[in-house]
């Protein structure tokens, strides 16, 4: 059901390939010290990643799943089209211990495939937390991104939640017929008035985000995840 490369059409399988192991606790994402660049263009930008699905176009296009940026992503490696795990609505939990790395940051996402149409692009963020948010309490990011779907409204804030969030804790997102709800540990953080209609990959993720420092590993780990899926081409 996973792909353990970070949107591996962007750059080449050297790049994209994740770092992680399989613990008592969990999948542990991990950067380590040797570890690429994602891009040499984006420089320095590490991540280890497993998501849910590829698709690409062309090498040299810019059709691909997650064209989150706008200078210049073209395809590198073709990927095909795999839909390990593609809801167009449902709900996912997602229970992981954050990174206190300095320099990191974990993250869940929704995004869309785009192996239907460059519009179905739109993201639910489930969480995106910094390593120096993390305290007795924890500041995260979480929405949606329109992207290049013209039907949504980027719509992110930052949530303060009553928890050390490098302790075991669950997200939850559920979406469908026009609403995203986004929880933490069973309690409502954003409620949302619109929700992407159509396939969407999940991805898991540790960035180490600028220079190189400190000592490695950098972890995080993913606890447990169960996945529903109300409709769409998942298996």
């Amino acid at each position: 059901m996973w792909v353990d490369h970070y949107l591996p059409h962007w750059t080449t399988p050297d790049r994209s390939a994740a770092r992680y192991e399989n613990t008592p606790e969990g999948l542990r994402l991990r950067i380590e010290a040797d570890q690429p660049d994602w891009r040499e263009e984006d420089a320095p930008l590490r991540v280890s990643n497993l998501q849910t699905g590829t698709f690409s176009g062309a090498r040299g296009s810019t059709r691909g799943t997650h064209r989150h940026r706008e200078d210049g992503l073209t395809v590198r490696t073709p990927t095909p089209t795999r839909l390990l795990w593609a809801p167009t609505a449902g709900r996912v939990d997602i229970t992981v211990s954050a990174t206190r790395d300095a320099g990191c940051m974990v993250a869940a996402w929704l995004v869309g495939t785009e192996h239907e149409s460059a519009e179905h692009a739109g993201e639910i963020c489930l969480f995106e937390i910094d390593a120096g948010s993390i305290g007795t309490t924890t500041r995260a990011r979480c929405g949606l991104k329109a992207h290049g779907d013209p039907r949504l409204v980027t719509d992110m804030a930052e949530v303060e939640v009553p928890l050390d969030a490098s302790q075991p804790h669950t997200w939850t997102a559920v979406w469908g017929d026009g609403e995203t709800t986004i929880g933490c540990e069973g309690v409502t953080v954003r409620r949302l008035q619109q929700a992407p209609d159509y396939p969407l990959f999940l991805m898991l993720d540790l960035f180490e985000i600028g220079r190189p420092g400190g000592s490695y590993p950098k972890t995080a780990t993913f606890h447990h995840l169960r996945g529903w899926a109300d409709r769409g081409p998942s298996r």
